[in-house]
């Protein structure tokens, strides 16, 4: 590394001049990332069971049984009569093809709760769902607008519409929320960063450093992951940016701060600016490489998922963590070599010839006794933090996610109001045997079953006599299918919903059975449908995410600490403050805030994001200490080399945490799940596992800790040895 740092201080002025070329190139040549990131294929796969059933669905019968986007009208003290009826006449107007104008918009089916005619209506007379139908190979945006303009064009004041809604118009709500709110969110990140580092290191030039080297790697890698994503045709996720966003400015000012840490230390012990510089690069840039291999190891471990919706993230965040390293271990050092005093006010000291542990704390807490004590307690701690990761459930809203005062989110409490939970995205049941179509009884039976199944709140399907003329929408022409519309009492994404699906799913060839058509095959189609197979996926997907990430941070961790035991220690402490985390946030935002799941890909996007950025507070916090245990015992090594590595993790930890933490101005709930789970996952991570549980398992295991060699003994032997060679 002493050479590395003499080249890299040695063409400092290259350096930055190549990174200022880089950035502007990207700029003009290369696309942003986050284009064309709407589309309901990024979170499902074509193989998914749910899809499949809804297009065998839509061959046998000509047309689709569900849609997701309808207008609701609504009216508590009742809906007039002419209003219902004009309803039915626009409906069938659109259906016969009288109004050219709405295309895409193929058909319309309204559904009114006048004399609570589909079961389960909590109201009478009050609510019109008008469900929109439109050709399959319309995107979301397009199915919106058209949904939009034929509100604005057929309807009045006096058709008491509340809105557009369902979970198409969500999800393209969400994106809009996502870019709209992207320019706030850099600004408060940029000044939180800002200040904090200006207030750490009581310097203006510092945090300015910070946020241009942070600058760099944040255009480059969304002009580099905008230009791999049109190369393999991957369409990236809105949500995509604002967390790179957040990465790359809470790591690439984790790196700068340990840079101007070290260089202060040099500065203060007297030596100029280039030398100063260099020692700092040969000190860090092993630990921060290392770091940053480790993080985008971890991070792209997600692309070992079967889920689509990790695969598009793991990349996207495995080249941020990349380029921010790479940024940071070249651009930082040359900076603070032209840069030198300005960074930073200094007092010039005479360097110590020994060092000794400094501050009573990491004295007391690598105390044999006390180093046990503190074991327990912080083990007991994150224990008990994360005991309610028992009952977290998972979901995969989109309605329910966005701010109470979104028209769709209130046209769609309006509609919820007026007949249950799950009437804008109801399940359906697909039915397919030969001539089952003709086997009415047996139908009835297993509609009646499918009534009684907890969750349910109405049945919908083949000789349903309370809506007339229905057996065209319910059974197939040729005999061979029949279906059934299933409206759930719970928010149809949520995470009580998907676990009755979960529950019907399985129950299913029971109740057919039962009702006599045990040779049929039955399955289901619809939001909640995909949700579940989504939850169930994402399940599944855990262990080998969490064996790769695992995997990576252990190589990497084995290979810089020549060691088995310590790598695995620092690991357990990761898990245990991960499962504390995840124990957190399903107590604040299910416990306490009695949301109906937790999105679910928060809490294995945060525990991997976790795991990652938790190696490179492994290496920061261990690696001063393990350098120095080649000189004496490891708890004395701890003791001295805490204080200063503890203080410059907390206050990139800080820093990182409130990146993070401003996810929360993205007023979607899935960002504030995370934005909470991140930050108090790198806040834990910092003040309890490295300040305190780390050194105490280190203190606690001793020697034993650089099993299954002798690493640090053969080089505190060896460097004895040169020493009395020497004298």
């Amino acid at each position: 590394m002493k050479i590395y740092a003499w080249v890299v201080v040695g063409l400092r002025w290259v350096v930055v001049a190549f990174w200022v070329v880089a950035a502007i190139a990207a700029v003009r040549f290369l696309p942003a990332v986050g284009q064309g990131g709407e589309d309901l294929s990024q979170l499902v796969s074509a193989g998914n069971p749910a899809v499949q059933s809804e297009l065998r669905s839509y061959d046998k019968f000509g047309f689709p049984l569900l849609s997701r986007v309808a207008v609701v009208q609504r009216d508590p003290e009742g809906l007039p009569l002419d209003v219902q009826a004009k309803a039915v006449e626009r409906a069938r107007a659109v259906t016969t093809g009288q109004y050219a104008d709405v295309q895409p918009i193929l058909a319309a089916v309204p559904i009114s709760n006048e004399k609570k005619l589909l079961p389960g209506s909590q109201e009478d007379g009050t609510t019109i769902i008008t469900y929109l139908f439109t050709r399959p190979d319309v995107n979301l945006a397009e199915q919106t607008e058209a949904a939009n303009q034929f509100v604005a064009k057929y309807y009045g004041p006096q058709d008491h519409v509340v809105g557009v809604t369902g979970s198409v118009p969500a999800r393209v709500e969400q994106g809009r929320i996502v870019l709209s709110s992207l320019t706030w969110l850099e600004v408060a990140t940029v000044a939180a960063v800002f200040l904090i580092v200006a207030f750490a290191f009581r310097s203006l030039v510092a945090p300015v450093l910070a946020l241009a080297v942070a600058g760099v790697a944040i255009v480059i890698t969304l002009r580099v992951g905008g230009a791999l994503a049109e190369r393999f045709d991957v369409a990236v996720p809105q949500e995509t940016q604002p967390l790179l966003v957040a990465l790359l400015l809470g790591v690439v000012t984790d790196y700068v701060v340990f840079y101007v840490s070290a260089l202060r230390v040099h500065l203060e012990e007297g030596l100029d600016r280039l030398p100063a510089a260099r020692l700092a690069t040969a000190r860090f840039s092993p630990i921060i490489m290392t770091a940053g291999a480790t993080a985008a190891a971890g991070t792209g471990a997600l692309i070992v998922a079967g889920s689509p919706t990790f695969r598009a993230f793991g990349p996207g965040l495995a080249v941020a963590v990349a380029i921010g390293m790479v940024v940071a271990v070249t651009l930082v050092p040359a900076l603070l070599a032209i840069l030198g005093r300005l960074v930073l006010p200094t007092r010039m000291r005479r360097p110590a010839p020994v060092r000794e542990p400094r501050g009573w704390w990491a004295r007391v807490l690598t105390w044999p006794g006390f180093s046990f004590v503190m074991l327990v307690a912080c083990v007991g701690g994150l224990a008990w933090a994360a005991l309610p990761v028992r009952h977290m459930t998972l979901g995969v809203s989109f309605v329910e996610a966005l701010p109470a005062s979104h028209p769709a989110r209130q046209a769609a409490d309006q509609a919820e109001a007026g007949f249950a939970k799950g009437i804008l995205s109801p399940t359906e049941v697909l039915v397919e045997g030969a001539g089952v179509a003709g086997k009415s009884a047996e139908l009835a039976r297993l509609r009646d079953a499918l009534a009684r199944e907890p969750g349910v709140a109405a049945v919908v399907g083949p000789d349903d006599r309370l809506i007339p003329q229905v057996r065209p929408l319910f059974e197939a022409k040729d005999g061979s299918a029949a279906r059934y519309l299933v409206v759930l009492s719970d928010e149809p994404l949520g995470g009580r919903a998907v676990q009755t699906l979960t529950r019907l799913q399985a129950d299913l060839p029971g109740l057919a059975d039962r009702a006599g058509l045990g040779g049929a095959q039955l399955s289901l189609g619809g939001d909640t449908a995909v949700a579940d197979v989504i939850v169930d996926q994402t399940v599944n997907d855990l262990g080998r995410i969490a064996l790769a990430a695992l995997a990576a941070n252990l190589l990497f961790l084995a290979l810089y600490l020549r060691a088995l035991a310590a790598p695995l220690a620092l690991l357990a402490c990761s898990v245990l403050a991960i499962l504390a985390t995840l124990g957190l946030t399903t107590r604040v935002f299910e416990d306490w805030l009695g949301n109906d799941g937790i999105t679910f890909y928060v809490p294995f996007a945060a525990a991997v994001l976790l795991v990652a950025l938790g190696s490179d507070y492994n290496i920061f916090g261990v690696g001063p200490a393990w350098r120095e245990a080649r000189r004496r015992p490891l708890r004395e090594a701890l003791a001295i080399t805490l204080p200063e590595s503890a203080r410059a993790i907390r206050t990139a930890a800080f820093t990182l945490a409130i990146s993070f933490g401003l996810l929360a101005l993205v007023p979607l709930r899935p960002f504030r799940e995370l934005a909470f789970a991140l930050s108090a996952g790198i806040l834990i991570d910092a003040f309890v596992v490295r300040s305190l549980l780390a050194p105490a398992l280190l203190s606690v295991i001793g020697t034993a800790a650089q099993w299954p060699g002798r690493y640090l003994e053969r080089r505190r032997t060896r460097d004895a040895l040169g020493t009395s060679i020497s004298s």
